[in-house]
């Protein structure tokens, strides 16, 4: 716990130091949250009511919900990691008296939290924008959903660590990055809510992790899981945690035969 607390003050630190940098980042992911309610507000009334069971007012409350969650639980770590690795400051990283993955855990730990404390100003305002359109959908703020929501950041950094370790094998992982986010956006729900996808994409959003990441607490947020479903969803969390921590090992224990630290 030591030397956790020291990682988290070192990286709290660094990560505040550039702020303007993270402000600019939020205002890239806010993109969706601020155009799809419009577009969906529009649908909803030239239909005449609800979309697949979403009034006007429950696309505002579902973006609104899913823009918070998805600061704190989506990761990137594998960019910066990959970059480090290619100029070989990841050297850095093995002679630490602490764990690699443990001193990423932390550092993405920081940033998140960060991200979420700073774009909560931006959330308010958008509470103000769409005020008109605000309906009266009940929130889900039990147990279950601050599971899901930690599990769901969980799922998405050890995948995101799974991912950095190819960054060891092959020379240019960047481009392996970018096929990551294809699936990513069009089955986590940030683009639109699972339920809007056909009966076929929706089975196969439930195969893949990144459901689990942050379309499933921002469903259980907004009502949208059968009570009878959160705890086999949850159990999926804990298994795609499990699948990539050992993908992750495997690919670490092969890779690090490879690094040679040699940079640019």
């Amino acid at each position: 716990m030591r030397k956790f607390r020291a990682l988290f003050a070192i990286y709290f630190q660094e990560t505040f130091a550039y702020r303007a940098s993270m402000i600019i980042w939020i205002m890239t992911d806010i993109v969706t949250s601020i155009t799809m309610p419009l577009v969906f507000l529009k649908a909803s009334s030239l239909k005449g009511g609800a979309i697949e069971g979403f009034t006007g007012s429950a696309f505002v409350t579902y973006y609104l919900s899913n823009l918070l969650i998805t600061m704190f639980v989506t990761s990137h770590i594998m960019w910066d990691l990959a970059m480090e690795i290619k100029e070989g400051q990841f050297t850095q990283y093995l002679m630490r008296p602490h764990s690699i993955f443990n001193t990423m855990f932390t550092r993405n730990l920081v940033w998140r939290l960060l991200r979420t404390i700073l774009c909560f100003p931006i959330f308010l305002f958008f509470l103000y924008m769409f005020r008109g359109h605000m309906g009266s959908t009940p929130l889900n703020l039990g147990a279950t959903f601050w599971v899901a929501v930690v599990l769901g950041h969980l799922v998405s950094f050890c995948l995101a660590w799974a991912l950095s370790m190819i960054a060891l094998i092959v020379q240019e992982a960047h481009s392996i990055f970018e096929l990551y986010y294809v699936p990513m956006l069009f089955f986590s729900g940030q683009l639109f809510p699972i339920a809007m996808l056909p009966d076929w994409a929706k089975n196969l959003s439930y195969a893949f992790p990144f459901y689990y990441t942050s379309g499933f607490p921002t469903e259980i947020l907004v009502g949208r899981v059968p009570p009878d479903r959160v705890w086999p969803l949850i159990a999926g969390q804990l298994g795609w945690i499990a699948f990539a921590l050992l993908l992750g090992q495997i690919l670490w224990n092969r890779g690090r035969k490879h690094y040679s630290a040699v940079g640019m």
